[in-house]
């Protein structure tokens, strides 16, 4: 993933996560969503066309669909007031493929590599809490989806980013070290502040503000 969309996949992940707190109100996240969407989808399809076979760069552009797809549906289902469930369970599938983009990027066996390993480790944590409340309907995790989504915008999208445009001499493995550190303890700290509980509740009109 390029620098300048991992720096935006930061930007809209810290809106949603926002939202889904409740500190962002109402359809304002929709315009994030679409143009972080848009640019998700237009850019690998160029990368694509461009890569002239090129194995490595198909795929490292056919990520970015996940992310593009993911804030395009966000903000339909906000536009349109559609059932979650379907994101939900397109979040899954993220997920899913997040785990094996990881095993890619570690595969590499580079710096670069394994800091892009462990960020999409974390995304496949974040897009499993979205399947868990919007498809299984785990609604009190919402707040701590919530948290989880807006550190992820900081710590896995702004921070690397930066780093990738104008600070090569810090893309070490302990760069990814410590986002993996950071990860871990921000996760176990949101969970003793918010206190999800798995139980089921009535769906609230937020919980298709999810990306």
């Amino acid at each position: 993933m390029g620098a300048v969309g991992l720096l935006y996949v930061g930007a809209v992940l810290f809106v949603n996560g926002l939202s889904l707190l409740g500190l962002v109100k109402g359809k304002s996240m929709i315009p994030m969503n679409l143009f972080v969407g848009l640019l998700q989808v237009i850019t690998p399809l160029y990368l694509i066309f461009t890569a002239n076979g090129n194995q490595a760069v198909i795929v490292g552009a056919s990520g970015l669909f996940l992310f593009g797809f993911t804030y395009l549906y966000v903000a339909m289902n906000n536009a349109f007031d559609l059932d979650g469930t379907g994101l939900g369970g397109f979040c899954l599938f993220v997920a899913i493929a997040a785990c094996v983009y990881a095993g890619f990027n570690f595969q590499l066996g580079t710096a670069t590599g394994n800091i892009l390993g462990v960020l999409w480790a974390n995304w496949a944590f974040l897009w499993l809490l979205f399947w868990i409340v919007l498809a299984l309907g785990k609604t009190n995790f919402t707040r701590y989806t919530g948290a989880v989504c807006a550190a992820q915008g900081l710590y896995t999208g702004l921070l690397p980013a930066l780093i990738f445009l104008n600070v090569s001499s810090f893309v070490t493995t302990t760069l990814a070290i410590v986002i993996a550190c950071v990860g871990v303890v921000l996760d176990i700290a949101f969970i003793v502040f918010f206190k999800p509980r798995w139980r089921v509740t009535e769906a609230p009109a937020v919980s298709s503000a999810y990306g």
